[in-house]
């Protein structure tokens, strides 16, 4: 499968923070996946999540993002954030066991070039679901206290207004 979105999310992030370390999974143009876990125990048993991209600072999850190119429906959308909610460690080969933050921003990137603009109603849930979930955060034991959903296709992205906004929220959660 062609991860157009994935690639240039990958690659807007890295050029945009390259004093950062940006993790990111082989879809976005890294080279291992990018696994949470609910302890420092890596096993089948305590895996939750595979995101996309996380941001480190000070040698912790900071960021986490979460790109979704075809399954935009809601049970979708609150799944990742949740189990991503309830993981508490980023482990990888390179980096090791790694601890979130105590303030982890979420950000979930949806595609919605296959959309209809005028005849759906998408766009409007996508904006509720943002609203929903920012009103339950942070959630018990979580460190996530910060949550967005951005929406549009590769070019928007790529090219404008969404591209900027993306990269100010990033900016905003790593001072």
């Amino acid at each position: 499968m062609e991860h157009n979105l994935h690639k240039n999310i990958g690659s807007i992030i890295s050029d945009a923070f390259p004093e950062l370390e940006v993790v990111k999974d082989p879809a976005c143009g890294g080279d291992q996946l990018v696994s949470l876990f609910c302890s420092d125990l890596k096993s089948r048993g305590t895996k939750y999540a595979d995101v996309d991209i996380i941001i480190l600072k000070d040698g912790k999850v900071k960021v986490i993002i979460e790109i979704e190119e075809s399954d935009i429906k809601p049970v979708q959308i609150c799944g990742k954030f949740l189990v991503s909610a309830l993981s508490k460690y980023f482990i990888h080969e390179r980096y090791g066991v790694v601890e979130m933050d105590d303030s982890v921003l979420f950000l979930q990137i949806l595609d919605s070039s296959k959309l209809k603009h005028d005849r759906t109603s998408k766009l409007e849930q996508f904006r509720n679901l943002e609203k929903s979930i920012q009103s339950v955060i942070p959630l018990k034991d979580s460190c996530i206290d910060n949550y967005r959903i951005f929406y549009g296709d590769v070019s928007e992205f790529a090219n404008g207004r969404i591209k900027n906004e993306l990269i100010d929220c990033i900016k905003e959660a790593m001072e």
